[in-house]
């Protein structure tokens, strides 16, 4: 099966890594507007790939992914050249949202054209945003972003960590934006079954510092690895990998993923089920009364964010169904 990577910067090349390293392709295509730096990430990349099970690389143009299963998008400025690094700041990776909208314009109708069948996943900053808008310029609903499927591994660990557990065995999720709203499940938190209020009243820990903590550790992490590497990319390029697996294999895996939600008529992450075709059936959790509050506010900031880069192009949102 083809797989087309459009953006060879950091984030495109941990993706072709991990998806290499899981060998769930048997042909990945490398697109960027550098065509020179494409195939410099492929040179490199295709000598210790004999290590994995066997896959053509090659970096081309977009007539290259006619017949592509899968084609996803990571071109665009990242959080730190677009000034989208301050913990104070509650727009957050929506500060990329107008410069990224102007590169997808350009590229989804290019991919669309050679691969109209295609499952488009949008990795690029800010994700929810832009997969409405690419959905919109591809007319189909085979679009998706990479969504809180990150935040919620990351939401796992800190707990995991500062209740000294394997994170394998901790169960909390994150849905909402991929963003400053995004919200955290605490009421199905749990490990092993376990309530998290439970533990922390076991080991004599407040429950208050505990959340606050953690939500920070998880809402800012991006800012984190920036301040130590430059740019966040290598959690991400594993996770979209994971993600193409479970397309390419039709697993039916349930993770939280951004796809459009017709009952808030936005891209946003709640658990669904995720295969061949995209995602099959969106999953709505039990939540707090205040959780669903916050979820609500969420959908809202992105509606607001897609509505404010359509009417700044003189274009109106695709209605629902489209």
């Amino acid at each position: 099966m083809k797989v087309g990577i459009v953006g060879a910067g950091g984030v495109g090349s941990a993706c072709l890594l991990s998806l290499v390293m899981r060998g769930v392709a048997c042909q990945v295509i490398v697109l960027d507007k550098n065509q020179e730096r494409a195939k410099g990430v492929v040179a490199d990349l295709q000598y210790g790939a004999t290590l994995s099970p066997t896959v053509e690389l090659r970096a081309g143009g977009y007539q290259d992914l006619a017949d592509a299963v899968l084609v996803i998008v990571t071109a665009g400025i990242n959080e730190k050249t677009g000034g989208a690094t301050d913990r104070s700041d509650p727009a957050g990776r929506l500060k990329l949202l107008d410069v990224n909208a102007g590169v997808y314009r350009d590229i989804i109708p290019h991919v669309v054209e050679v691969a109209p069948q295609a499952v488009i996943v949008v990795v690029t900053d800010p994700p929810d945003p832009l997969a409405d808008l690419a959905r919109q310029l591809a007319g189909h609903d085979r679009v998706l972003s990479t969504g809180t499927f990150l935040d919620s591994l990351r939401f796992r660990l800190h707990l995991a960590r500062r209740l000294n557990v394997n994170p394998m065995y901790v169960e909390a999720q994150v849905v909402g934006e991929h963003g400053t709203s995004q919200v955290f499940l605490w009421s199905s938190a749990r490990v092993g079954g376990t309530p998290i209020s439970n533990l922390l009243e076991q080991s004599g820990q407040t429950m208050g510092t505990f959340r606050r903590d953690v939500e920070q550790d998880v809402r800012f992490a991006n800012i984190t690895i920036i301040e130590g590497t430059g740019a966040s990319q290598l959690g991400i390029g594993m996770v979209t990998a994971r993600i193409a697996e479970a397309i390419l294999r039709d697993e039916h895996v349930v993770i939280p993923i951004g796809s459009y939600n017709p009952k808030y008529d936005v891209t946003i992450s709640l658990p669904s089920v995720l295969g061949r075709h995209g995602v099959s059936q969106i999953l709505e959790p039990e939540m707090s009364e205040q959780e669903r509050q916050g979820f609500r506010q969420s959908a809202d900031v992105l509606r607001n964010a897609f509505a404010r880069i359509t009417q700044a192009s003189g274009r109106r949102p695709a209605a629902q169904g489209d």
